[in-house]
């Protein structure tokens, strides 16, 4: 396939579209909560536009609600996101070589569906030259269907109250799994998967979403530990080897 803009472009959005199956009721909860989490209209799709990070925004609407502290709120979404900061080191290498006018708008954009299909292509064999309209392409997508169905959840959730007890949030959680499962590939995935979901699970009763923030600051510490180790025995075979 000749590798240009143009296809490089729709070739991301085609490859994210089964990720946004997932996403469209995700929104759509978000903006039928917005209002009664205390949003105005202006408000929560000011939100949607300018954070663009669905389980923050979930988390940051839930304490805005209860009157948490911004500081917690802040802090709170912070340690949500840190995933992000993994992603855009994943994606370092594949991306420096862009002007600034590039690299901001594609970082604003990761989004965790963005990251898997782009770091998919960008491991495929072929030249990396215009594989950032593919990222493009699929970072847009994704964030002009987040606005989209914010903008429908606000309006049903006027028409049609008690939507969010539907269990529509279900399907962000199948994605989610979608994402995860195929890069368990070794020891280190597996074991900050396992370590993240199950004091996930046994601190989900902590207020303030603190079980959320342990859990994935274990499951980080977890995964950094092992791949450390597994690299210095590497190193120890290798020096005995010798």
């Amino acid at each position: 396939m000749n590798s240009t803009p143009q296809t490089e472009f729709w070739r991301g959005v085609r490859d994210t579209f089964p990720l946004i199956v997932g996403a469209i009721p995700f929104g759509i909860i978000f903006g039928t909560l917005s209002e009664s989490g205390g949003l105005s209209l202006w408000g929560a799709l000011a939100f949607s536009a300018v954070v663009f990070a669905g389980s923050a925004q979930f988390i940051a609407l839930g304490m805005v609600s209860t009157g948490a502290a911004w500081p917690v709120i802040v802090l709170t979404t912070f340690v949500v996101n840190l995933r992000h900061f993994l992603y855009s080191t994943t994606l370092l290498q594949q991306v420096r070589h862009l002007p600034q006018r590039w690299r901001i708008p594609l970082a604003f954009w990761l989004t965790d569906e963005t990251f898997a299909v782009a770091v998919r292509h960008y491991a495929e064999p072929s030249p990396i030259i215009h594989k950032h309209w593919y990222y493009l392409g699929s970072a847009l997508i994704m964030y002009f269907n987040w606005q989209l169905c914010t903008m429908i959840g606000i309006f049903f959730g006027r028409v049609l109250p008690g939507l969010e007890e539907w269990g529509l949030d279900f399907a962000m959680s199948a994605t989610f799994i979608g994402i995860v499962v195929p890069y368990l590939k070794n020891r280190p995935m597996i074991a900050a998967a396992i370590v993240a979901s199950g004091l996930g699970l046994a601190l989900h009763g902590l207020p303030n979403k603190l079980g959320l923030m342990i859990a994935g600051l274990a499951g980080v510490a977890t995964g950094f530990f092992l791949e450390k180790r597994l690299a210095s025995n590497r190193m120890t075979e290798v020096g005995e080897a010798q």
